[in-house]
This record gives C-alpha cells, sequence and structure tokens, in this order.
C-alpha cells in the first residue's frame, strides 16, 4: 500500500478524471422519500475548490438512533458513498454489516437530509462516521460525482490524523467494479471483496470498537466547542 501522502498527486493527474464533477447547488439524495430527493448531478466548476473546505464534524452521536432522536446527535460507525444507480445494492451492504456483523449504526449517503447543499451533506456524512465505504461497482465510473466523493474522503483523511485508514472501497457481490478499472488513488488502498473467503475477518479487523470509540470521542469534543 502506498502511503497517504500521494493521493494529491494521483488525484490530479488520474487518468479516469473527469470534468469538474457534480451536482447542483440543491442535490441532495433523499432522507426517508430518497426518489423525490434524487436529482441529476450537473457539472460544476467550484465543487473542487470547494471540496478542501471540509470543515470539522458536524453530525451524530453513538447509539443506534430512535425516532425521538435528533439524526445529528448521532456518531455513525460508516457511511456508504454510492452512485445513484446502486442505493438498492448501498442498503443491502448496509443491512448486511448492521445485522451479520453488529457494525452498527450505519448510513447511506442517500438518507442524508433533503433540502440541503449536497457538499454539506457530504462534509457532515464523513465527519459524522468512524468509517467512509466507497461502493466499487461498474456505475461507480458512470458518475463524475461519485469519484468526486471518493477524493474528498481520501483529502479528509489526509488533514485529519484521526481518520488515517478510516476510507475503504467495497466491491459488493453485484455488478463489482474490476481492479484494472479502479483509479489509482484507489487501488493503493486495499479493498474488502465480499466474494472473497477472507471477508468475514476482514470486516471484523477494520471495524474495531475501540477506534470508532476514539474517533467518536473527538467528535464529541468539537461538538461541545461548537456549542459554546
Amino acid at each position: 500500500m502506498h502511503p497517504l501522502w500521494t493521493f494529491p498527486f494521483i488525484i490530479m493527474g488520474s487518468t479516469n478524471s473527469r470534468q469538474n464533477p457534480p451536482p447542483p447547488s440543491n442535490n441532495t439524495y433523499g432522507g426517508k422519500n430518497v426518489d423525490t430527493c434524487q436529482r441529476d448531478s450537473k457539472q460544476n466548476s467550484e465543487l473542487y475548490d470547494l471540496s478542501v473546505e471540509i470543515e470539522e464534524p458536524s453530525t451524530t452521536a453513538s447509539e443506534i438512533p430512535n425516532s425521538d432522536e435528533d439524526p445529528e446527535d448521532v456518531f455513525y460507525k460508516f457511511v456508504i458513498l454510492h452512485a445513484e444507480n446502486d442505493i438498492d445494492e448501498a442498503i443491502r451492504v448496509q443491512h448486511l454489516l448492521q445485522n451479520k456483523f453488529c457494525v452498527k449504526p450505519g448510513i447511506i449517503f442517500a438518507e442524508m437530509p433533503c433540502g440541503r447543499h449536497v457538499l454539506e451533506n457530504l462534509n457532515d456524512a464523513v465527519n459524522g462516521s468512524a468509517w467512509t465505504i466507497i461502493l466499487l461497482t461498474e456505475n461507480f465510473l458512470s458518475e463524475a460525482w461519485v469519484e468526486f466523493q471518493s477524493y474528498t474522503s481520501l483529502i479528509n483523511a489526509l488533514n485529519k490524523r484521526h481518520k488515517y485508514n478510516s476510507v475503504i472501497p467495497v466491491r459488493p457481490l453485484n455488478n463489482p467494479l474490476p481492479r484494472e478499472k479502479t483509479p489509482l488513488v484507489l487501488q493503493t488502498i486495499n479493498a474488502l471483496e465480499e466474494n472473497s473467503p477472507g471477508f468475514a475477518k476482514q470486516v471484523e479487523k477494520l471495524f474495531q470498537e475501540s477506534k470508532y470509540r476514539q474517533q467518536q470521542a473527538i467528535w464529541k469534543t468539537e461538538k461541545m466547542k461548537e456549542r459554546h
């Protein structure tokens, strides 16, 4: 594995990079009504400049949220970044991690609140969870916005020591992205392969409770500073 400091150079020269990516200013995936909150991701030249302004954590707490709990008071164990066409697969992986491996609470990007700027949701998703999972499917390369999400997550991990090794590429069972098509910046990180015999052991090794508690404590400290 190459050291994380190589990422900025790869990002600028990746053969898989596209025109400055993503979405329009009001894009948000959706909360409970995912379909009504989706919209086409349009190219926006301001996104790469804004990505370096990712702020300190602003969402989530330690226990599984209940109906009376504010989502912004929950610190998730993981968030899954995914292509718009991969919402069903992202939900499946979310349930797999939560129900089979007890890695919970988790959230997918489509569940982020509606009505907010997409970059604000991305900032909260990455900073409000201990691990950022990047769902590597064939749809990954069809959306520049998804690549942008990945690069932003890696930059965030570079800038914050407690986020080191918190970005996890995952090749799911359905429609996985072949290794040879994976952008170089993500090839430097060992991906979780769902069809691998060692998948269960890798999950147990990666999602360690001690690391979650460490990040949660830092997140809580930052929240306290913001409120005062």
